[in-house]
């Protein structure tokens, strides 16, 4: 009996000294984050001469979404997919699956056709960032993005047709080169705010005039 009371001692004791350990490095918000609070949304307000705060587009979500139409042959490309996505965006992607059978494109219902992952807050923060500061400029004679990709709600979709242009995509181990699509959701009203809004953050749009010659 004592030597179970002794135990039951030194295990309070270790639970005690684990809840007082507190770590000491300091939590950095992401860069992007802070440029939005520090210099994004001043800049904005003053562009638009909004009167309240509130006003002030913000991103909400990113999502990023490929779509698999091979997968309809080659199940096996989803799961390759399923690793990509998740090594790029730092979460688990989730299966998306056909709503209906399309005799034609021999595409019966609920086989899966693509991933796709929704990014909030600090990961969505960290993931912008990497696109605009590492992944797009290692495009093949990349001049810029279109500016034309808004949905007229402020919303921008842009398209890659790469997934390897991500750092942390393994060349070696790719089965099948992958495009995908990334849909950035704002709370601005129009397009021209929501372009604001992103290319404050360090989006690199093209000029309109050198898009339109491209489109």
């Amino acid at each position: 009996m004592a030597k179970k009371t002794k135990e039951d001692g030194k295990k309070k004791e270790k639970a005690k000294a684990s809840a007082e350990v507190t770590s000491t490095t300091p939590v950095e918000a992401p860069r992007k984050r802070r440029l939005y609070l520090e210099q994004a949304s001043a800049e904005l307000r003053k562009q638009f001469a909004y009167k309240n705060p509130m006003q002030i587009p913000r991103l909400r979500k990113i999502t990023v979404n490929m779509g698999l139409g091979a997968a309809v042959g080659n199940p096996k490309i989803i799961d390759s997919a399923v690793d990509e996505i998740r090594a790029v965006t730092g979460q688990k992607p989730v299966v998306t699956r056909a709503k209906k059978a399309i005799a034609t494109f021999k595409l019966r219902e609920d086989v899966p056709i693509g991933v796709m992952v929704t990014l909030r807050r600090e990961r969505m923060w960290e993931f912008f960032d990497r696109l605009v500061s590492i992944a797009l400029p290692r495009v093949r004679d990349f001049k810029g993005v279109s500016p034309r990709g808004f949905d007229g709600q402020g919303n921008y979709t842009l398209g890659l047709k790469e997934q390897i242009i991500f750092p942390e995509i393994d060349y070696d181990k790719i089965d099948v080169i992958k495009g995908l699509n990334i849909s950035f959701v704002t709370t601005a009203r129009t397009d021209d705010e929501g372009r604001a809004l992103l290319a404050q953050l360090g989006m690199p749009f093209r000029a309109i005039a050198q898009a339109t010659t491209d489109r």
